[in-house]
């Protein structure tokens, strides 16, 4: 992999200053958006949206409740990020140049999926999550071809967005099995506990390729295999037990979260730094 050396930082400019600001502004509206549409002040849960089509029990690919406590990680990193990236000192960093108005859009399109969750359109809601994960990958390459720069806002991003990235991986899939479901579309030949198992094992897969990938960055790659283990974690404790057990599903889920762990940590154990 080619390693994109960021052009010298220069002095601030104006545009650097509305890029700033307007990260910084659009971060609030985007973060308490979400906050107050998924029911974190009260209201309707979004697990309650949309006819619970999105429940912890809704497909056997859906994280246990206690799985989306990781929002609160996601939120609080992508609150500093914002505060940090709107420091005078850091105006003219040349990473943040390169990923914060990406990163703003991810924080947008994350308050959109909520608002189409709630008004009750599972389908919307697959087409909002994938192009997130689409605009989250796209930060995820700028963040492991570019040389790091300032410590505190270089460390900030990489963690927060390696999170938020690994999140939404498993996210999506979940999203994607459960309008699927809600479309009756059928178990299509495999049944519903062998579609699970290709979708967590696809997950696996995924966490591995973003290792290989992003080797020589562990402050970005090993949150995202954090984050995706915790997330198939809590599908394989999810049915172990309440409404909707499968041993086979969970059995695949755990090694797949294990898988999703070993393999991140491990690619950046085995990279050969310059």
């Amino acid at each position: 992999m080619e390693t994109m050396t960021a052009a010298p930082a220069g002095a601030a400019t104006s545009r650097d200053r509305f890029r700033q600001i307007t990260v910084l502004v659009g971060a609030v509206v985007a973060i308490v958006g979400a906050m107050l549409g998924s029911g974190a002040f009260g209201g309707q849960p979004v697990a309650e949206a949309a006819d619970g089509a999105l429940s912890a029990t809704a497909t056997p690919v859906a994280p246990d409740s206690p799985a989306f406590a990781i929002w609160s990680v996601i939120y609080t990193g992508l609150a500093v990020f914002a505060v940090v990236q709107a420091l005078p000192r850091y105006a003219a960093d040349a990473r943040l140049r390169a990923v914060a108005w990406w990163v703003l859009a991810t924080m947008l399109l994350n308050a959109v999926w909520i608002g189409v969750v709630q008004a009750g359109s599972v389908g919307a809601s697959v087409v909002v999550i994938v192009a997130l994960l689409v605009v989250l990958a796209a930060v995820y390459v700028r963040l492991v071809r570019l040389e790091r720069t300032a410590p505190l806002p270089s460390v900030v991003t990489d963690v927060t967005m390696g999170l938020y990235t690994g999140w939404v991986s498993v996210a999506t899939l979940a999203n994607t099995a459960a309008f699927l479901a809600v479309s009756e579309v059928g178990d299509l030949g495999l049944g519903a506990t062998g579609w699970s198992v290709v979708l967590v094992a696809l997950a696996a897969l995924l966490a591995a390729a973003y290792g290989v990938y992003g080797r020589r960055r562990p402050t970005v790659v090993v949150p995202v295999g954090l984050a995706m283990a915790w997330g198939l974690l809590w599908i394989g404790i999810g049915r172990t037990s309440g409404e909707l057990v499968d041993e086979t599903v969970a059995t695949a889920a755990f090694v797949a979260a294990a898988v999703a762990l070993v393999a991140t940590l491990a690619a950046t154990l085995t990279a050969r730094r310059p």
